[in-house]
């Protein structure tokens, strides 16, 4: 059973009192009817109000909660989607219109409220003596229907819908703000958390370049230029790893050197025929850059899973880039591989996906498929902004 927050239970009572202020508020509204007996001298003897809950009232507030709650939860969300401004601004207007002019025409459809002789929104008088009322005395009869007539949409009525109206955007975009500044926090929170752990894991990065240099060097001397080249491009990626993968944003160019890197210094563990990695890119990047680090967990996890000594394997890489969308996927065979105890599955993953609701929030789509002895990753994300 999922337990609901103390915050989630406040937010609900509010939602709770703010329906039981509006019902009171139709409700005095609503036609009433007025009985009054008054005596020569102009003193009231007897007064009697009654009011009705006709079903006009329970109608109009069906709709206003329509409304609102249309307006929070799927109307606002789905207008944001476009940037037109004009559109944003149509798209409420006309969904407006429509519970007004809905609630209209069901109100025709309901009997009237009041059959007496009366004159809609205002007030009819009517002089009556009853046998039991004596002839000095005079009994008055007032009867109103402001806007539960059934006879058309009243002002009042209006005014009533387009107030709810208002509240529902103050409260969406509120909501929305709450939101964003939540995220906004939370991102500034894992990125300090990231920071500190980088630091803590640098042992002297200065230390471990010189060190790396002089094996460079060793190796060269020796004439392995294969050794060379993986310590060369290990040092890169820590270079990468380190120092320039802290800005928010790198160019994608950079990025998908940093995985070229990544498949060589991976397949340095096997021979040629264990293991064919398919990495396509688009050739020109100029002008798109990308939050860096998201791609190497799935690279890493597919050698990981995907690759196994004595056996044949295949590990298909691409990015593409069209119309401000930049698509990433990766597949490939999955074995049986036997973790150790102490070994814990899918932190990387699990790190993206969190990263990725951070860094990118409703402006990214990711689907993994394990399924048929493969497994398959696709990443893509709207590069608007």
């Amino acid at each position: 059973m999922v337990a609901i927050k103390k915050k989630d239970w406040i937010e609900v009572v509010l939602h709770l009192a703010f329906w039981v202020g509006v019902f009171y508020t139709l409700l005095s509204l609503t036609e009433s009817h007025i009985k009054m007996r008054i005596d020569n001298n102009g003193t009231i003897m007897e007064k009697d109000i009654r009011r009705t809950l006709s079903p006009h009232l329970f109608l109009t507030l069906g709709f206003l909660m329509l409304l609102f709650y249309g307006n929070i939860f799927w109307l606002f969300r789905k207008a944001l989607r476009y940037k037109n401004v004009l559109i944003r601004l149509t798209i409420p207007v006309v969904w407006f219109i429509i519970i007004i002019a809905a609630n209209y025409y069901l109100e025709q459809l309901l009997p009237p409220q009041n059959k007496d002789p009366v004159i809609h929104g205002a007030f009819a008088m009517v002089e009556r003596r009853p046998p039991s009322i004596g002839k000095n005395d005079i009994v008055f009869e007032q009867s109103r229907a402001l806007v539960f007539a059934g006879n058309g949409l009243s002002n009042t009525i209006l005014f009533v819908f387009i107030i709810v109206f208002g509240l529902s955007a103050a409260y969406f975009f509120l909501k929305e703000w709450a939101r964003a500044e939540k995220f906004r926090i939370q991102l500034e929170a894992v990125q300090f958390d990231t920071e500190v752990k980088f630091l803590k894991s640098q042992v002297n990065p200065h230390f471990l370049f010189n060190t790396l240099n002089n094996l460079f060097s060793m190796a060269q001397k020796k004439g392995n230029e294969d050794l060379a080249d993986g310590i060369s491009k290990l040092s890169g990626m820590m270079r990468y790893m380190i120092y320039e993968s802290n800005e928010e944003k790198v160019p994608l160019k950079k990025e998908i050197e940093y995985l070229q890197d990544c498949i060589v210094l991976n397949k340095l563990r096997y021979a040629d025929s264990e293991v064919v990695v398919k990495f396509n890119y688009p050739s020109d990047t100029s002008g798109v850059n990308i939050a860096p680090m998201l791609f190497i967990s799935f690279v890493e996890n597919a050698f990981k899973h995907g690759v196994i000594i004595g056996k044949s394997s295949e590990i298909d890489i691409s990015i593409a880039v069209s119309n401000k969308q930049l698509t990433f996927s990766c597949t490939n065979i999955i074995y049986s591989v036997k973790k150790m105890e102490h070994e814990k599955s899918g932190i990387g993953l699990e790190n993206v996906k969190r990263r990725l609701d951070l860094v990118y929030p409703h402006k990214h789509q990711l689907a993994i498929k394990d399924s048929n002895g493969k497994f398959a990753v696709e990443l893509k994300i709207n590069l608007d902004s």
